[in-house]
């Protein structure tokens, strides 16, 4: 069998056309010897552009090591990433800085809002601090499809949890960036403002044509998306594409009672 040429990005078919993120027998282990641990098992994955994919597996399956060493916040031990059509790995500290900064946009369970800035500095803070102005018309675009206009003068302490959950959510996307990773987005939420969230999020992805990859432990939250990949053991072992939530819960259990040792409960956590 012939050697895929550098255009087929060794082994995806058309690679980096339609990819806002791939790897290549991605694997990660901490620490050595007899007590290394094997987070991430040679993954092959592609993220396709323009659709809202979503990670779940077991606890300690990988699923956020996936997304760390995906968006360069984590080094790999062995294997190959890309955003787009760049490797990612091997780049020093200073190229990834500069790639997370100005290509993708991170959403995590803390909302991490600097609480001396009202709701406008902190959704425009990371352009601030590259010397970059934010499009006027998509920072607009961005904060009307929030519903964040009559907000953007208060602190955080001011807004409630899915509020500040927004602000985040439109500091991530403020840059236009080529991909969203969101980490458990909506853990800190009560269910009513993790639903805000999850919809506009799929609004981001529908409306402003945005790339949005969410690692959850939530099958309802999953059910947002437009495909879920399944890990357990470090490896990618299922997906489903237009999940539903019952759906997503019953593959879930399947995986969750084969990773539970004999004699606990190995029911995975109810629907929200």
């Amino acid at each position: 069998m012939s050697t895929p040429t550098a255009t087929k990005t060794d082994g995806f078919a058309d690679g980096g056309a339609r990819a806002a993120a791939r790897a290549r027998s991605l694997t990660k282990a901490y620490g050595s010897g007899e007590t290394a641990v094997l987070a991430l098992d040679a993954v092959d994955v592609e993220i396709e552009r323009g659709r809202f994919t979503a990670v779940m597996g077991p606890s300690g399956s990988g699923k956020s090591t996936l997304m760390h060493c995906l968006a360069g916040l984590d080094t790999v031990s062995s294997g190959r990433a890309w955003l787009g059509d760049t490797e990612i790995t091997g780049l020093g500290d200073k190229e990834l800085t500069r790639i997370r900064r100005d290509r993708i946009g991170f959403m995590f369970q803390s909302f991490n809002l600097l609480p001396t800035l009202n709701a406008a500095e902190n959704i425009t803070l990371p352009m601030d601090i590259a010397g970059r102005r934010p499009d006027p018309e998509w920072l607009d675009r961005v904060i009307d499809t929030l519903g964040l206009r009559d907000r953007l003068r208060h602190r955080p302490a001011q807004l409630s949890g899915g509020q500040q959950q927004r602000v985040a959510c439109a500091r991530a996307l403020v840059s236009r960036p080529e991909l969203i990773f969101a980490d458990e987005p909506t853990g800190n939420l009560d269910s009513r403002a993790g639903l805000e969230v999850l919809r506009f999020l799929r609004e981001a992805v529908d409306e402003l044509g945005q790339t949005v990859v969410m690692v959850t432990h939530d099958p309802s939250a999953a059910a947002h998306s437009d495909l879920v990949l399944f890990l357990a053991d470090g490896r990618i072992v299922d997906r489903m594409e237009r999940p539903t939530a019952e759906a997503v819960l019953e593959r879930m259990h399947i995986f969750t009672a084969a990773a539970t040792p004999p004699g606990t409960d190995p029911t995975p956590e109810p629907l929200n």
